[in-house]
């Protein structure tokens, strides 16, 4: 068995990693309990105190943060992830800006969502309640291990962080920091903890606790996912990747439609809710495509497009089939000229990822066809698909963007830590049926 040297080895001695991986979660789950009893103003007093003490503290989160990139850059890896790695101050400052947003939203732990009376008059609800300890699997950005424990702290759940091995120094400088605040604001220690070791078999001992983890949530490129799925004895919510569309209707108000196009592929293309494929009605596509087209070639994007497209755009490389599944996560997009909205609504319910998908129309009709029909987690009307993300859409930051159905679906912010339990409430009630 494995031997690791982790936090808990202060007295010099050492711990296989399913014991130290079982006792956090042990620790973690007896925190939840205690955390659920926590009222919104010590949880809110906490997260203040959190923020405030990441500036406090930002000359040893960065003295950390630079091992990291230090062996970042020993290891070759790309300017772009060494970028995601490093903590500035400015990044330190968006951190503690992340957090007091998340103080001053709603608590939604103890909300009351529903309440009917029944014939025998017994008054039955339903109430917010915390999910319990939720497992977070993460890569490269240090910034998550903050938004993270803000997040489960406000919903009342423990949580457990697991970053990537790239960014280990930093994730238990700004750990140990949010815990220290927690511990003088009132709230358990084990309520945050990161798992102090960069070893896979970690992350396997931890998808194996289904007794201690209610909930894991795998953050990152679509190989993690895959491989947290298809070890977990824990429900998963996950997204494998974002293959996001937008629709160019007949209808559409061709400036609206270029500037929301452009920014949708061009304004931060290596995000999951960028668009990687544009549909565009035949209709319009002779005059749309030749526009919109020559805006995305001074921004340097590569077109790959369908016979048709290639015929109205020489300059695009013909599409693969393989194109109409790709998420890039670059400057690079498949377009498409499409029969109608029918032929849209297909071509996305074929290719999509449930992820996020948009419609450029001024037809009534066909914006409300296409948010009833297009099955993925955000639909949009004359909107990027750049707003799928839980701040744009006020929820605070967010914990993730989920395409499984249970039992969220779409961006997740405070309210999707939750679940909700029956309250009833009686006066004396008996049930006198056999049946």
């Amino acid at each position: 068995m494995h031997k690791v040297r982790g936090v808990f080895d202060d007295v010099g001695g050492y711990m296989d990693i399913k014991t130290l991986v079982s006792d956090i979660a042990k620790a973690s789950r007896f925190a939840s309990l205690e955390l659920a009893r926590v009222d919104t103003g010590v949880k809110n007093k906490a997260l203040i105190r959190m923020a405030a003490a990441l500036l406090e503290n930002a000359d040893s989160i960065k003295d950390a943060n630079k091992k990291d990139i230090a062996n970042a850059r020993d290891k070759g890896m790309s300017k772009a992830m060494v970028d995601r790695l490093t903590v500035t101050d400015k990044v330190l400052k968006t951190m503690a800006d992340g957090i007091k947003e998340v103080a001053i939203l709603p608590d939604p732990v103890g909300e009351i969502t529903r309440m009917w009376r029944r014939p025998n008059s017994l008054l039955v609800g339903k109430m917010r309640i915390p999910l319990g300890v939720i497992g977070i699997i993460y890569e490269a950005r240090p910034n998550v291990t903050a938004d993270a424990a803000a997040l489960c702290l406000k919903s009342g759940n423990a949580v457990i962080l697991r970053g990537g091995s790239e960014a280990i120094n930093s994730n238990l400088a700004i750990a140990k920091v949010l815990q220290d605040a927690c511990r003088e604001a009132g709230i358990p220690d084990a309520a945050i903890q990161v798992v102090p070791i960069t070893e896979r078999d970690a992350v396997l001992e931890m998808l194996k606790l289904d007794e201690y983890i209610d909930l894991i949530i795998p953050r990152g490129g679509e190989g993690l996912i895959r491989f947290v799925v298809n070890n977990s004895r824990i429900p998963v919510i996950k997204h494998y990747k974002g293959v996001c569309h937008i629709f160019v209707d007949e209808s559409a108000d061709m400036e609206m439609a270029e500037k929301v196009c452009f920014n949708a592929k061009v304004q931060r293309p290596g995000v999951c809710n960028a668009m990687e494929t544009l549909l565009v009605h035949k209709n319009i596509a002779k005059e749309f495509l030749p526009r919109m087209g020559k805006m995305y070639q001074e921004a340097g994007v590569e077109l790959r497009g369908c016979e048709d497209t290639v015929k109205i755009l020489p300059y695009a490389k013909p599409a693969a089939e393989n194109d109409w599944y790709a998420e890039y996560l670059d400057l690079v997009l498949a377009v498409k000229v499409a029969g109608d909205v029918d032929d849209a609504i297909n071509h996305i319910a074929k290719y999509g990822s449930l992820h996020t998908e948009s419609i450029i129309t001024r037809d009534y009709n066909n914006a409300q066809r296409f948010l009833r029909e297009v099955n993925s987690s955000t639909v949009l009307v004359n909107a990027s698909t750049r707003f799928s993300d839980g701040f744009q859409l006020g929820l605070g930051a967010e914990i993730g963007i989920s395409t499984t159905k249970i039992h969220a679906f779409g961006p997740m912010g405070l309210e999707e830590l939750t679940t909700q339990k029956f309250i009833i409430y009686g006066d004396g009630q008996i049930r006198e049926e056999t049946t």
